[in-house]
């Protein structure tokens, strides 16, 4: 299994992550980290941090010309706005120059205040901040390199901002991710694309902030991940708290979720047949990772019973609009003279839903490496791979019927 910490202020000198569990021989460079950190930067409506941050990276340790040893892997996010901060968030004995004793609705601010007995929300909203997710975003592109030995792909695409949808259709694919990542919002219908952007610049010049929903999509996860025995290994119980655990985050659900609510019994479930043996080559390999079966609805997003289907995964997640509004105007009291005020303002964007599905597939990557690695074990990459080989065998195919494996 993967285990993963990780530690860091907003504006303090660095974000560190220490991914433990990841087998020896995966091939990792600090360009791959780089590159899924610059995914989380995508998105129409973001605010100027994103044009002038750049995240700088380390690697500390775990990894060795390139590969990982076994050992824990630590990477360092250094913070390129540092010395704008280093009084401030100075860790030397001090004040700040600064006390905020305003709290901000819709934030950690009060309530951490209270719980740690903290009289500056700043000691509170810099490690509750979703910079934090930066590190994720490090960690999981660890564990996306890992699926990606099994044939395992992760993606996001935006369906929903503030009130403007996109059209349902068919699950996109790996193929669709260079084009969905050109959208200015991360849209794969480009009629909703423009809807989208309208509503940013609507709600941008109001002074205010939009939510949206985000759906994660995961192609060739193999049947059996997760597990009915134990409420704790349920796959998509799983799933749920990794997802809900981003910042702003709502409302999870798999599948259809909340719509097979109103349906009844025989429109809500996903029919099982056996692969036809006429049928086309991407059939026949979902049917592989199915045991020979496939299902051609994803009502319940590739999960029965808290196991996978070999269906694809599906999740969306469900972003409230940001709290931190570049027109303050949320009440809130001084908390050292109970005097009603507004929320102080911090740098904000108008949305920040298009990077919400990029961190969305971090922790769904996060997820299932990790009871990929539960499933199949393996100290390293090689042993990692024949398992799952094994595994696939055993189910009557063979992994080359499906896509081959990752060579290194």
């Amino acid at each position: 299994m993967l285990r993963y910490l990780t530690a860091g202020e907003s504006h303090g000198r660095a974000l560190v992550v220490i991914l433990e569990g990841v087998p020896a021989g995966l091939l990792v460079t600090a360009e791959d980290i780089q590159r899924g950190l610059a995914r989380r930067r995508l998105g129409f409506g973001r605010g100027p941090r994103m044009r002038f941050e750049v995240d700088e990276i380390n690697l500390l340790g775990g990894i060795r010309h390139g590969r990982t040893l076994g050992s824990p892997v630590a990477i360092e996010i250094l913070n390129t706005e540092w010395p704008k901060w280093e009084e401030e968030m100075s860790p030397a004995p001090g004040l700040p120059a600064k006390v905020l004793t305003q709290p901000r609705p819709g934030h950690a601010d009060l309530a951490g205040m209270l719980k740690y007995g903290l009289d500056d929300a700043r000691d509170v909203l810099e490690r509750a901040s979703a910079r934090e997710t930066a590190a994720r975003v490090a960690a999981g592109t660890v564990a996306r390199l890992l699926l990606g030995q099994i044939g395992v792909d992760v993606l996001s695409h935006i369906v929903q901002m503030g009130s403007a949808r996109a059209e349902s259709g068919e699950l996109p694919t790996i193929a669709d991710l260079p084009r969905i990542d050109e959208s200015q919002v991360r849209c794969a219908d480009p009629k909703a694309e423009q809807q989208m952007i309208a509503a940013i610049k609507a709600a941008a010049k109001a002074g205010d902030s939009l939510g949206g929903v985000a759906e994660v999509v995961a192609h060739g996860v193999p049947v059996g991940l997760g597990s009915h025995v134990h409420w704790d290994r349920r796959l998509d119980a799983l799933l749920a708290q990794a997802l809900m655990s981003i910042q702003a985050i709502k409302a999870v659900e798999i599948g259809e979720g909340t719509e097979v609510a109103g349906l009844r019994g025989s429109e809500a479930h996903d029919a099982i047949r056996v692969v036809d043996p006429e049928g086309d080559e991407s059939e026949h390999a979902t049917a592989l990772m199915g045991g020979g079966y496939v299902r051609d609805t994803h009502r319940a997003g590739g999960i029965e019973g808290g196991m996978s289907t070999g269906s694809p995964i599906v999740a969306r997640l469900s972003m409230k609009p940001l709290a931190s509004l570049n027109r303050p105007t949320l009440g809130t009291v001084d908390v050292v003279t109970k005097e009603s005020t507004v929320s102080f303002k911090e740098r904000t964007d108008v949305t920040a839903v298009p990077a919400m599905g990029v961190v969305a597939e971090t922790m769904t990557a996060l997820v299932l490496a990790s009871e990929a690695l539960r499933k199949f074990g393996g100290d390293s990459v090689d042993e990692f791979r024949r398992n799952y080989a094994g595994y696939l065998g055993s189910l009557g195919g063979t992994p080359s019927a499906a896509r081959p494996l990752i060579d290194g």
